[in-house]
């Protein structure tokens, strides 16, 4: 499989719900099982809606990440909101801005293989996470 990409636009509520869905086709796709299908559409809500509730709106793209000996699924969001003042507070557990359950990108992060932040002021903010598929043991 060739690394393939796809992108959904989040300018409504109704898109977190699309970029939900495709990743978790596509997550399925490439061979995740079910409980990891509906970790990476757990991520993919949590990051859709923060671009929905603080930038506006932004993108979440899946990319397919197909190595000699692995497979994953790479899911970026990207926005050109006002960005985040403290990343380091955001990443703190509990810490929420909207009166939610705080569990926003650390869960991301839990929930994901690898995470990656950068935030500008003025260009917006970028997350680019990565869910790689278990190796299978014999």
């Amino acid at each position: 499989m060739m690394n393939f990409q796809s992108c959904v636009d989040i300018k409504k509520e109704w898109d977190i719900v699309g970029a939900r869905q495709l990743g978790r086709e596509r997550a399925k796709a490439i061979g995740f099982g079910t409980v990891d299908q509906a970790r990476i559409a757990t991520a993919i809500s949590e990051l859709a809606r923060n671009i929905y509730l603080y930038a506006g709106s932004g993108v979440i793209c899946f990319e397919t990440i197909d190595e000699i000996d692995r497979k994953g699924i790479c899911i970026i969001a990207e926005d050109n909101g006002p960005g985040i003042h403290d990343i380091s507070k955001v990443m703190e557990d509990g810490f929420s801005t909207s009166g939610g359950l705080g569990a926003g990108l650390p869960g991301v992060k839990r929930l994901m293989d690898q995470f990656d932040i950068v935030s500008d002021q003025e260009q917006g903010t970028k997350i680019r996470t990565v869910k790689w598929v278990p190796q299978r043991r014999f």
